[in-house]
C-alpha cells in the first residue's frame, strides 16, 4: 500500500524520508530524556549531594527536550511538503484519467461520489504520508531499539515491560476484524448520502415548484440519518476493543514496577538496572501506542486507495497518437452499435454517410438515438460496434485534442464558468484576441444581453452562468463554437431555449456559423430543418428512413407525422394571444 502512494510522491519522496530520519532523531532525545532522568535517580539513591551533577542531567534534559520538540517540528514540516505535493500529483493524474474516460462513465460515479473521490478521499491520503508513514516508522524502530537495550540490561525486567503487548495487540487486530467487516457498507452509505445531498440542493428548484418539500426532505433525511446510525453502529462495534487496547498497550510498566521490584528486593536484579529499564519503559510507552493507533487508519485508507485505484484503472476512450489526416471533412457511420451499459444497445447497427459541406437533420421521437449518435461522433463515448471516420479517417486514430480542433459541438444544455463572459468565450480558442471574441459574441446575437450588464462582456458568468438565461448560454456557447471556428458542426437542439423573438436572429447567428461547413442538427421544431440536404428519422436506435424533406413526406409515414405534429405546435405557439383555444383543440 505504501509504495502505491509513493509512486505519486514522485520527486518529493526524498523529503517524505527526510521527515522519516528527522522524526527518529527526534524520539532518539526524547528517549534520551528519561535516561537523564534516570541518572539522576540513580544518583539521588546512591546518595549524590551535588548540586552541579544534578544541574548537569537536568541541563542535558533539557537539551534533548528542546532538540525533540526541533528535529519532530522540521520533520512533521518536510512530510506536510511532501504529503500536499503528493496530493496535487494523485489529483492531477485523476483528472488526466477523468478526461479520457467515456462520458458515461463519468456520469454513472455522479457527482457526489466524484467530490468524494476528489476531495475528501484523496484529502484523507495526508494523513497516511504526513503522520503514519514518518511517525509511524519512527515510533516503532526507537522503541524497538530502546527494548533491545533494555534485554542487554536486564533480560528478566526487558520481558516484564512487555507483558502488556500481547493483550493489546489481540484487543487491536479484533477491532480491526470487526472494522474492517462493515467499512464496504459503510462507504457504499456515505456515498448515498453524498449523491442524495447533491441531489436535493439541484433539485431545489423543481422540489419548489411542484409542491415535494415533504417527500424530498424524507429522502434526504434518511439517508442522513442511515449514514448517522450505521456509522454509529459500527463504532459502537469497534470501541470497547479501541478502549481495551488504548489502556493496556501504553502500560509497560504494567507487570515491570510490582514483580521488578520484588527481583530487586530478592537481589535477582539490581536497583540500578531496575530504575534503567523503568525509566526507558516509560520512555516508550506513549510512542508504542502512537505507533499502533496509525494502523487503525490504515483499513481505511487501504480501502480508498482501491477505490481510487479502481476509477484510475477504468478502461479509458480508445485513441491513437495521429493527428487529423483525413482526406476531406465527411463522414461515415458504419455498422455501428452503441449500448451505455453493455447489454442493451441504444445504437442498432446504423451506417449513414453525411457528405463534407452538407447539412444532415436527425430527427425521431425522443429516445430515438440522435444526441447518442452526434455524442458518439465527437467520441464521448467509444462504440461497441462498428466504426465512425471522418474523411475515411478512424476517429479512434487520432487524439481527442485533434479530433475536437476538428469539430464543435453545441448542444441544448451549456455549461458555463464561473469567470467572465468573454473568457468563457475564449475557451473556443483560447489564444484568441478580446476583437476576436468580441466580433464572435456580435455574431451569435450577444450584443443586445451584453449592454444590459454593467461590464458587458466583461461581467461575470456567475456559477454555472446562474447570471445569464438559458437562452443567453446558449448564445454563448455560440459564440465560442464561432470563435473556434471548426469544419464540423454539431448542433443538439442550439436553439431549445430560445424565445420566438430571438429564434431568428440565433437562426441568422448559425446559418453564419454553418457557411462551408459539414453539419449535423438535431431538432424537435422540423420546419427549422426542413431545407437540410439531408434528413435522417431515426427510431430505437435506428435509421427508419433518410432524404430531403419532401421525398420523406411522401415515402415516410412516420417523418410525415412527425412533421404534423410539429406544425401544430408550431401554430399553438403563434396563436393569437387574444383568441380562446382549449388544450385539447391545441394538441389536435
Amino acid at each position: 500500500m505504501f509504495k502505491k502512494v509513493l509512486e505519486y510522491t514522485g520527486k518529493y519522496k526524498k523529503y517524505t524520508f527526510l521527515a522519516m530520519f528527522l522524526l527518529f532523531v527526534g524520539l532518539a532525545f526524547n528517549v534520551l530524556q528519561f535516561v537523564a532522568i534516570y541518572k539522576m535517580i540513580d544518583g539521588a539513591t546512591g546518595g549524590e549531594t551535588s548540586i552541579s551533577f544534578y544541574a548537569k542531567w537536568s541541563t542535558v534534559m533539557l537539551i534533548c527536550g528542546l532538540v525533540y520538540v526541533g528535529f519532530y517540528i522540521y520533520g512533521l514540516e518536510r512530510s506536510h511538503f511532501s504529503a500536499y505535493n503528493t496530493l496535487k500529483n494523485l489529483r492531477i493524474s485523476l483528472q488526466k484519467k477523468m478526461e479520457n474516460l467515456p462520458l458515461g462513465e463519468i456520469q454513472e460515479l455522479g457527482v457526489g461520489s466524484l467530490k468524494k473521490v476528489f476531495i475528501d478521499d484523496i484529502d484523507n491520503m495526508e494523513l497516511l504520508i504526513a503522520h503514519a508513514l514518518p511517525e509511524g516508522f519512527s515510533n516503532l524502530i526507537v522503541p524497538l531499539l530502546v527494548i533491545i537495550i533494555m534485554f542487554f540490561v536486564d533480560w528478566k525486567l526487558a520481558l516484564l515491560s512487555l507483558a502488556s503487548l500481547p493483550i493489546g495487540m489481540v484487543a487491536m487486530f479484533a477491532m480491526y476484524g470487526a472494522g474492517t467487516s462493515k467499512m464496504g457498507d459503510y462507504y457504499a452509505s456515505a456515498q448515498k448520502m453524498n449523491d442524495t445531498i447533491v441531489e436535493y440542493v439541484n433539485g431545489m428548484e423543481v422540489v419548489k415548484i411542484f409542491g415535494r418539500d415533504g417527500d424530498s426532505y424524507k429522502r434526504f433525511s434518511g439517508d442522513v440519518m442511515s449514514y448517522r446510525d450505521f456509522t454509529l453502529a459500527w463504532y459502537k462495534i469497534c470501541w470497547p476493543w479501541m478502549a481495551l487496547y488504548g489502556s493496556f498497550l501504553p502500560c509497560v510498566a504494567l507487570l515491570t514496577l510490582p514483580i521488578g521490584g520484588y527481583f530487586v528486593y530478592t537481589g535477582s536484579s539490581t536497583l540500578s538496572n531496575f530504575l534503567l529499564v523503568m525509566c526507558m519503559t516509560f520512555s516508550i510507552g506513549p510512542t508504542i501506542l502512537r505507533a499502533l493507533t496509525f494502523m487503525s487508519v490504515l483499513p481505511q485508507l487501504n480501502y480508498k486507495i482501491t477505490s481510487l485505484e479502481n476509477i484510475l484503472s477504468a478502461e479509458p476512450l480508445k485513441q491513437g497518437t495521429k493527428s487529423f489526416e483525413g482526406k476531406d471533412h465527411s463522414i461515415e457511420f458504419k455498422n455501428v452499435k452503441f449500448s451505455y451499459d453493455k447489454k442493451v444497445d441504444v445504437i442498432e447497427d446504423v451506417s449513414l454517410t453525411i457528405p463534407e459541406n452538407t447539412v444532415t437533420a436527425l430527427v425521431g421521437e425522443s429516445g430515438s438515438g440522435k444526441s447518442t449518435l452526434a455524442k458518439i461522433l465527437v467520441h464521448f463515448y467509444d462504440v461497441t460496434g462498428g466504426s465512425v471516420k471522418i474523411g475515411g479517417q478512424d476517429i479512434t486514430d487520432m487524439t481527442l485534442e485533434a479530433l475536437n480542433r476538428e469539430i464543435s459541438f453545441v448542444s441544448q444544455e451549456q455549461f458555463l464558468f464561473n469567470m467572465s463572459i468573454i473568457e468563457n468565450i475564449r475557451l473556443g480558442k483560447p489564444g484568441a484576441s478580446d476583437e476576436e471574441v468580441i466580433e464572435a459574441a456580435n455574431k451569435a446575437q450577444c450584443a443586445e444581453f451584453l449592454k444590459r450588464l454593467d461590464n458587458g462582456i466583461y461581467s461575470m458568468a456567475g456559477a454555472a452562468g446562474k447570471m445569464l438565461s438559458g437562452g443567453e448560454r446558449q448564445r454563448i456557447a455560440l459564440a465560442r463554437a464561432i470563435l473556434k471556428n471548426a469544419p464540423i458542426i454539431v448542433l443538439d437542439e442550439a436553439t431549445a431555449f430560445m424565445d420566438p423573438e430571438n429564434e431568428e436572429k440565433m437562426n441568422n447567428a448559425i446559418a453564419e456559423l454553418i457557411s462551408d461547413k459539414t453539419v449535423i442538427v438535431i431538432a424537435h421544431r422540423l420546419y427549422s430543418i426542413k431545407n437540410s440536404d439531408k434528413i435522417v428519422v431515426m427510431k430505437s436506435g435506428k435509421i427508419q428512413a433518410e432524404g430531403t424533406h419532401d421525398e420523406l413526406l411522401k415515402n415516410s409515414e412516420m417523418y410525415a407525422n412527425l412533421w404534423e405534429l410539429s406544425e401544430g405546435a408550431k401554430e399553438w405557439s403563434a396563436a393569437d394571444k387574444g383568441s380562446k383555444v382549449t388544450v385539447k383543440e391545441a394538441f389536435a
